[in-house]
């Protein structure tokens, strides 16, 4: 199964084992809540999901890759302790707490969260020395004489043999107490989380043109050369750094990235030109809907490869102008809830000052929270800092002129509608944006297949369809709604050349 399809597995997997009857007993008793084995190539997101999946259903997530710890780090140092059997004492060894487990307690006691996933990479290529309790562990959950708690799912990934050299081979005994997932590159898949995370427009492009580029591994003579997920992303979040910086990504930077020489050379030449598209087909004056005459008859006459990467170039352009306003409509709708709070207790008779810096203070303790439980990602740590920064903009403003609690519920509303201002000026740019892009398509392809691939990948684009379902766009309505019709049109006439088909059997 693909990536996607494995995430929403573990998510059921996890619901079922955290289940519970009318007596608060699990459902499936924890003895048989198997472990779960998730088998890929690397690079493929296998951690990414663990990461969501905590987030998503807000429990813990405590990761370990496995390789980099030793039997005493893993299991507990041992130690002698004196224990009495039959009125004879005798000394035996015990083991102190694992490094894992003692990780576990940790993530409880600093959220209060008490259930979660303990996920373990590279399960299959730990040493020697540490294989035995590894296997102990995914068959009885414990690490020496210490047990998991209760309401944790181990997870663990590995990687096929094919992979890496490394890999130890499990036995029947411990495949038949795990729940073995295997996951595989979906390029489908990868590209619809790229939308989601906005990576670098000619990454996407140039792999919606290269598709066999996305994920090959390939022994030579130089030995093993691979382009993977993870390096794709990596190198898109490098490409934006250097952007933003103003530097050049060359192949040997590309290479450090992508290390298959030859798909490396390949988008080393696709990213000159798709820089070199930029500048001779002026994507900034189509968006500003300043194009020339000769830029139309340009593109019209262009390669259908280049014109892809054009597309992708403008599709970039939207979904960050979608995205800004996605982030600040969730930065407004969380303000207006710090907003209600804080008219709540100014009624109840609290010092505006003092609520605001109480407001900020929570805020600061949920990112703490949600770190320490590693349910974090990147975009919702920005919102919940970006809130804590105006936050405390409004308290510094109070606390330099302290004012009556109606006046400061009316300085804080005043602020407030500065951020809403802003959502809505980031919402008309991004409209007018869009607007000028079908425009220049409309005049550029009239209504040929360019057209099909543009609405359709503004459909799936993540940003760029919440911004059509919660700002619309008229544009992207008509031509929706012609594809819809043709696609409609195209399924009839399947289904009638079916039934003529049926019927000449039927006679003969």
């Amino acid at each position: 199964m693909n990536i996607k399809q494995a995430k929403q597995e573990i998510t059921n997997t996890l619901r079922a084992y955290l289940a519970k009857d009318a007596l608060g007993n699990y459902l499936i008793p924890p003895v048989r809540q198997r472990p779960v084995l998730l088998m890929g190539p690397p690079g493929v997101g296998k951690t990414q999901i663990m990461e969501q999946i905590a987030a998503e259903t807000g429990v813990g997530l405590v990761a370990y890759t496995i390789t980099h710890h030793t039997r005493q780090s893993a299991v507990g140092l041992p130690f002698i302790e004196k224990r009495t059997y039959g009125g004879e004492e005798f000394s035996v060894t015990e083991y102190t707490m694992s490094e894992i487990l003692a990780s576990v307690y940790r993530l409880m006691e600093n959220t209060g969260l008490k259930e979660g996933i303990l996920f373990l990479d590279e399960i299959n290529c730990v040493s020697e020395t540490l294989s035995p309790m590894m296997l102990q562990f995914l068959q009885c959950k414990t690490f020496g004489n210490q047990k998991l708690p209760e309401g944790w799912l181990i997870a663990a990934a590995g990687n096929p043999p094919e992979y890496n050299r490394s890999v130890r081979e499990f036995d029947v005994v411990t495949l038949d107490r795990v729940k073995r997932i295997d996951v595989s590159e979906d390029f489908a898949v990868w590209k619809e989380y790229a939308r989601r995370k906005g990576l670098h427009g000619a990454v996407v492009s140039y792999l919606d043109i290269k598709k066999e580029n996305f994920y090959r591994v390939e022994t030579t003579q130089d030995g093993l050369q691979f382009a993977t997920a993870r390096g794709w992303e990596d190198l898109s979040e490098l490409l934006c750094a250097y952007e933003t910086l103003g530097l050049a990504a060359g192949r040997e930077v590309i290479g450090q990235y992508i290390q298959l020489p030859r798909i490396a050379r390949d988008f080393a030449n696709y990213l000159e030109l798709y820089n070199k598209y930029q500048k001779i087909y002026h994507v900034d004056d189509i968006l500003q809907g300043t194009w020339r005459p000769v830029t139309v008859s340009e593109l019209r006459a262009a390669p259908f490869d280049e014109k892809l990467s054009v597309m992708g170039l403008l599709l970039s352009r939207l979904s960050e102008a979608a995205r800004e306003t996605r982030r600040q409509d969730a930065l407004a709708e969380a303000l207006h809830g710090a907003l209600a709070a804080f008219k709540e207790s100014l009624e109840a008779g609290g010092e505006p000052a003092v609520i605001l810096a109480g407001l900020a203070g929570e805020r600061r303790d949920t990112l703490k929270r949600a770190r320490d439980a590693g349910q974090l990602d990147r975009e919702r740590q920005n919102l919940i800092q970006q809130e804590i920064n105006v936050l405390e903009d409004y308290h510094k403003e109070l606390a330099k002129s302290p004012a009556a609690s109606e006046e400061a519920m009316d300085a804080v509303r005043n602020r407030f509608r500065g951020e809403v201002e802003k959502r809505k000026a980031l919402a008309e740019e991004a409209g007018r944006l869009l607007d000028n892009a079908f425009r220049f398509l409309e005049t550029t392809f009239g209504q040929g297949q360019e057209l099909v691939i543009f609405v359709t990948e503004i459909t799936a684009g993540y940003d760029t369809s919440w911004y059509v379902e919660t700002f619309g766009c008229d544009a992207y309505y008509r031509h929706n709604r012609d594809l819809l019709f043709d696609d409609t049109r195209h399924r009839i006439r399947e289904e009638i050349a079916a039934a003529k088909v049926m019927e000449e059997d039927t006679h003969e």
